[in-house]
């Protein structure tokens, strides 16, 4: 059983509430939960949202759209992947953030394919960026997941949940989903405002023609209006880790 997580919360510190804030009348969530359901490969997909009040609401959200919700641990997020894989008994778990709208379905499945393919612990898209930031997707074995859980220590590692494996790759069978040409400098992802507004104008643009835009689609649309691109590209990628790692070093882990 492959299942797909889609870790959420509410308590972002740099866009509070951004995982349900509308874009064309919908919540962020929702639009990416209608995005995944098109994979071809994955199981089931499942909500994985902390038990803060403030992220009621999530669940509220996934109770609407017939969705399961599973909620546990605030900050040891690799726990809350855990538990949650646990309960639902996966074999492999795709890993998603729900601050990523535009995630493609086919991309998904690509990375689900090569992970089967080479029997590999840990699989993605990220670890070796080839991809806009956003169409980001790691897969993993249950085994793996809970190697990682029974292991991990660093503040890091518990807050992101694949962090410990791409630590200790001498541990496991890593494998880098490669795509060309390099796109890893477009950024698709939502983290501030401006990342906003630049999704809401891809979804402006593109989602009343057909909801289920692909990547390319995308692409064919920065072509034609390149000043999109514009919005957001000051912001740098992976900004939430490199926070935990100053962490783990003001609390003494190397």
């Amino acid at each position: 059983m492959i299942i797909a997580i889609i870790q959420a919360r509410m308590s972002s510190s740099r866009l509070p509430n951004k995982v349900l804030k509308p874009i064309l009348g919908k919540p962020m969530l929702q639009h990416q939960i209608d995005r995944i359901k098109q994979s071809k490969l994955i199981t089931k997909i499942v909500v994985a949202t902390s038990t803060q009040t403030s992220d009621d609401n999530i669940e509220e959200l996934c109770q609407s759209l017939n969705i399961d919700c599973f909620r546990g641990s605030l900050d040891d997020v690799l726990d809350r992947y855990y538990q949650c894989a646990s309960l639902y008994k996966a074999d492999h778990i795709s890993r998603l953030t729900a601050d990523c709208p535009l995630t493609d379905a086919e991309i998904i499945d690509g990375v689900i394919n090569l992970h089967i393919k080479t029997q590999s612990d840990y699989t993605s898209n990220c670890c070796q960026p080839c991809l806009p930031d956003g169409l980001d997707i790691e897969v993993l074995t249950i085994k793996s997941l809970i190697q990682s859980h029974q292991q991990a220590i660093k503040p890091s590692e518990r807050e992101h949940v694949t962090q410990y494996i791409r630590n200790h790759s001498e541990l496991f069978k890593l494998t880098d989903f490669q795509y060309t040409p390099d796109l890893s400098q477009l950024r698709w992802t939502v983290d501030e405002a401006s990342d906003f507004k630049f999704i809401t104008e891809i979804y402006k643009n593109l989602y009343p023609i057909n909801p289920l835009f692909t990547m390319q689609d995308i692409l064919t649309l920065l072509e034609e209006k390149p000043e999109l691109k514009t919005i957001n590209q000051n912001i740098a990628r992976d900004e939430g880790l490199l926070k935990s790692l100053i962490i783990d070093k003001e609390q003494g882990f190397e």
